[in-house]
C-alpha cells in the first residue's frame, strides 16, 4: 500500500525534486515513463469511444455467461432428479420385449382435461365408515337383516299396495366375514333383455356361492347383491316397457307420488342404489339388433373408471348416459357405476354372458372383495366417438357381417332389396376403417334406420387384428377361455377419436312399444316423449 501512494503521489513531477539517493532517483524516472505511457494509451482509449464500450460491455457479458453458466449448474441436479425419477417409474416396461403404443390418452381436449381433472383429484362421496380390520355387521336391506358370513335370498315389493300386485323381486345377498363396499348387480332393467338374468343366475349358483366356490362368503370383505330382474313386469311380458309404457331406465331417482314406473324407480332407488358403493347394471341391445360385448361408462369419474377398466373387456366407451338412467344418477350420486351391453333383446348369447360373469368377477376381485387378481384384456379401445351406419334405402337388409368384426374402409357390409323391385338391390358400404361393434338383426328398413355402429380404428390395427378370429371377428376377453394374467402397464390404450355421429352412443333405434290394448292417453304419450331422451 505504501508504495502504490507514492506513485500516485510522484508521478511525472516526481523526478524533478531532488532525490537523496541515485537508486531512489532512477526507480522514480522509471515509473514516470509508465505512468506518462499509460496516460497517452488514456487519451486514446478516450478518443475511440466504440472500443471503450466494447471493453465496457464485456464484463457484463461476462456476468451474464457466468450467470448462465450457474443455472445451468444449478439445473443440471434437477433435471438429474427428473430422469432418475422417470427411470424410476418405468422398471417393468424396459423389461418388455413389445413395442407399447403411445396412443393412449388422445380422447378430444376438452374431454381428456375433464377427465384428467377428475381423476387427479379423485373426489368420493361420503360413504359409511367401514373397517377391514373390525368384525362385519348385520346388512341390512328392504327392512331384512343379513348375518355376516351368510348368504340369503329375499323379495322386495317394487309397489307398496294392499290391493292388486306388488311386483315382488328377488334379491340374492351375500354377506362377507368382513366388512367392505357394497357391489350391487342389476339385470333386466328392460324387460326384454335377457343377459343380465342369464348372468346374475349363474352368479347365484351352487357352483358359484358357498364353501371354497369364487363367491365364497367366508373369503369376502364387503357385501354382494344380485338383482336378476329389475322390471318384472316387463320382464313376464317379454316387453322392454313397464306395463304404462314408459322406460324404466328414464325414470331414476323416481318419486313416491309419481306415475307407476317413477313410483318402482324411488322404490329401486331408495332401498337398493342409495346404499350401495359400485353399480353394474347388465344390458341387451334393444330389439333389432346385438351388440358386442361392451363397458359404458363416464370415464371423468374416478370409481366409474376405475370399475369399467376392470371390467376386463376391450370396448369401454365414454359416455354420461341419457337423463333418468340408473347409470348416470348413480354417478352423480358418487356411486362408481358402469353398464354393460352385449348381445341382443329376446335372445340368449352364450358369449355375452359368460364375458358378463367374467367381468364382474374381475371387479369384484378389483375391489378385493373377493379373493384373486383381475384379468386383463391386451387393449382396449377408449372410444369418445364413433360412427352410425344407416341405411340410404328401404326394403330387407342381409347382413354381410356380425358385430365385432373388423371391416376395411369401402367393404359391403350388407345389401337392401326390395321384393316389389326385382332386380334392384342397393348396397351398404363402410365409411371408415374399423371394429362394428353393434348390427342390425331386423331384416326390416327403412330410409335411416341404423344397421351398424362402427369405431373407426387408424392406429393400433395390427394390435386389433391380432386378435381377430378366421372370421375376422374380435375375440372378447373371457368368452373363450381367460386370457393370461398380465399386469396393467402391459395393456395398450388405444383412443377412438371424435365424436358420435349419426347419433348417440345410448341412443335407441326403436322403440318397443305396449300392445294396442296397452297404449298410452295422448297426454301421457306426449309427457313419455318429453321426458324420453335418443
Amino acid at each position: 500500500m505504501p508504495a502504490k501512494d507514492d506513485s500516485d503521489s510522484t508521478d511525472i513531477d516526481g523526478p524533478q525534486k531532488v532525490p537523496k539517493e541515485a537508486t531512489k532517483a532512477k526507480k522514480a524516472t522509471t515509473k514516470a515513463k509508465t505512468s506518462s505511457k499509460t496516460s497517452k494509451t488514456n487519451t486514446k482509449e478516450k478518443s475511440k469511444p466504440k472500443a471503450k464500450s466494447a471493453k465496457k460491455s464485456q464484463p457484463k457479458g461476462q456476468k451474464k455467461a457466468t450467470t448462465k453458466a450457474k443455472s445451468e449448474k444449478k439445473s443440471q441436479p434437477k433435471g438429474e432428479k427428473k430422469t432418475n425419477t422417470k427411470s424410476k417409474s418405468k422398471p417393468k416396461v424396459a423389461k418388455t420385449k413389445k413395442a407399447t403404443l403411445k396412443v393412449s390418452n388422445q380422447i378430444p381436449k376438452e374431454r381428456r382435461a375433464t377427465i384428467e381433472k377428475s381423476l387427479s383429484k379423485a373426489k368420493r362421496r361420503k360413504r359409511r365408515d367401514w373397517d377391514r380390520a373390525e368384525g362385519a355387521k348385520q346388512h341390512r336391506i328392504a327392512n331384512k337383516r343379513v348375518k355376516p358370513n351368510s348368504i340369503r335370498r329375499i323379495s322386495m315389493p317394487l309397489l307398496d299396495v294392499n290391493l292388486g300386485e306388488s311386483w315382488d323381486t328377488p334379491i340374492t345377498v351375500i354377506h362377507g366375514a368382513r366388512p367392505g363396499p357394497v357391489v350391487t348387480i342389476t339385470g333386466a332393467i328392460h324387460g326384454d333383455e335377457l343377459v343380465g338374468p342369464l348372468a346374475c343366475s349363474m352368479l347365484c349358483q351352487e357352483s358359484m356361492t358357498g364353501s371354497g366356490r369364487a363367491l365364497d362368503p367366508s373369503a369376502m370383505a364387503g357385501t354382494i347383491r344380485i338383482v336378476p330382474v329389475l322390471n318384472p313386469p316387463g320382464y313376464r311380458r317379454h316387453n322392454r316397457y313397464f306395463p304404462d309404457g314408459r322406460d324404466l331406465n328414464r325414470q331414476f331417482p323416481g318419486t313416491v307420488e309419481g306415475n307407476t314406473t317413477s313410483r318402482v324407480a324411488d322404490k329401486i332407488w331408495e332401498n337398493l342404489i342409495i346404499s350401495t358403493d359400485y353399480l353394474l347394471d347388465l344390458h341387451s341391445a334393444a330389439r333389432g339388433r346385438t351388440n358386442l360385448p361392451q363397458v359404458r361408462a363416464n370415464l371423468a369419474h374416478p370409481e366409474s373408471n376405475r370399475v369399467a377398466r376392470a371390467f376386463g373387456v376391450e370396448v369401454v366407451l365414454d359416455s354420461k348416459g341419457p337423463r333418468g338412467t340408473l347409470r348416470r344418477n348413480a354417478t352423480e350420486e358418487g356411486i362408481g357405476a358402469i353398464t354393460y351391453e352385449g348381445g341382443g333383446a329376446t335372445l340368449t348369447d352364450h358369449e355375452a354372458v359368460k364375458v358378463a360373469v367374467y367381468g364382474v368377477l374381475n371387479v369384484l376381485r378389483s375391489l378385493k372383495v373377493i379373493p384373486g387378481y383381475p384379468n386383463r384384456p391386451r387393449f382396449r379401445l377408449l372410444a369418445s366417438g364413433s360412427t352410425w351406419i344407416r341405411s340410404e334405402e328401404g326394403g330387407l337388409v342381409d347382413m354381410f357381417v356380425q358385430s365385432g368384426s373388423f371391416v376395411e374402409k369401402g367393404d359391403i357390409i350388407g345389401r337392401i332389396v326390395d321384393p316389389h323391385k326385382p332386380g334392384m338391390s342397393a348396397d351398404i358400404l363402410s365409411p371408415e376403417r374399423g371394429l362394428l361393434i353393434c348390427s342390425a338383426t331386423n331384416p326390416f328398413v327403412t330410409a335411416g334406420t341404423p344397421v351398424g355402429h362402427l369405431l373407426p380404428i387408424s392406429r393400433g390395427v395390427k394390435l386389433v387384428k391380432s386378435q381377430l378370429d378366421e372370421k375376422n371377428r374380435l375375440i372378447v376377453s373371457g368368452s373363450v377361455a381367460e386370457p393370461p394374467w398380465r399386469e396393467e402397464y402391459e395393456v395398450d390404450e388405444i383412443s377412438i377419436l371424435g365424436q358420435w355421429q349419426g347419433g348417440d352412443v345410448d341412443s335407441e333405434w326403436q322403440r318397443d312399444w305396449p300392445q294396442e290394448s296397452e297404449r298410452l292417453s295422448p297426454a301421457a304419450a306426449e309427457e313419455e316423449d318429453s321426458e324420453e331422451e335418443f
